[in-house]
């Protein structure tokens, strides 16, 4: 059922997804806007990269926060036009609040459509959808990440790890989360392109956990 209130609601989760955390807080804090050093993303990674922990981890934070407060944005809708929290047109409500989100951090209004790769974004609208999901996510990022130091092949390996679980974990009876998390995995592996070839040629950054990404 469209109304004005899921129309508006869609716009507002696409404004959230559109806040560029990493360069507003590069240019605010540093006076560097970080897509033009390191890869070139305005993300977490790259702005770990190079700003540092501390702002990395913020960038993170708040990132996961957009797709996370997006999404939730179903409250907004009012249920008795998404139905009950259970019901697959509420979930299909979140799911869709949700992409605008991640479609916001590709391309920022703000930024001029110049985004990140939005995985915390990503993450941010699983964990309104299915935490249980997001914590099997995490639970394969953080070995991956630590066995590897790779952030891109962590993100990716994650990626596929969410259809997978919802499918054989959780056995999901809505067909659409299992779709959206099939989804997922191509627009990991889109976004995540250069990262691939360079993953391949063995030439990807990794991760000094005591220092930045080198």
């Amino acid at each position: 059922m469209i109304s004005i209130f899921s129309i508006s609601a869609l716009i507002v989760a696409y404004l959230f997804g559109s806040i560029p955390t990493a360069v507003w807080i590069g240019q605010a804090f540093y006076g560097i806007d970080v897509r033009e050093y390191g890869s070139g993303n305005a993300g977490a990674t790259n702005t770990f990269r190079v700003l540092g922990k501390k702002a990395g981890i913020t960038v993170m934070l708040l990132d996961i926060l957009k797709g996370w407060t997006a999404t939730n944005l179903v409250y907004f809708i009012g249920l008795s036009v998404t139905g009950p929290k259970s019901s697959t047109l509420f979930v299909n409500y979140q799911l869709a609040l949700g992409i605008v989100a991640v479609m916001g951090h590709l391309f920022p209004v703000f930024a001029g459509f110049r985004g990140g790769k939005g995985i915390a974004t990503l993450f941010g609208m699983i964990l309104a959808v299915h935490p249980g999901g997001a914590l099997i996510c995490v639970l394969v990022f953080i070995p991956v990440l630590i066995l590897t130091r790779y952030v891109s092949l962590s993100s990716i390996v994650s990626g596929f790890t969410f259809p997978l679980s919802m499918i054989f974990i959780f056995q999901s009876p809505i067909r659409s989360v299992i779709l959206y998390g099939m989804c997922i995995c191509i627009l990991v592996l889109v976004t995540h392109q250069k990262n691939i070839e360079r993953l391949l040629k063995g030439k990807e950054s990794k991760v000094d956990f005591f220092n930045r990404i080198k």
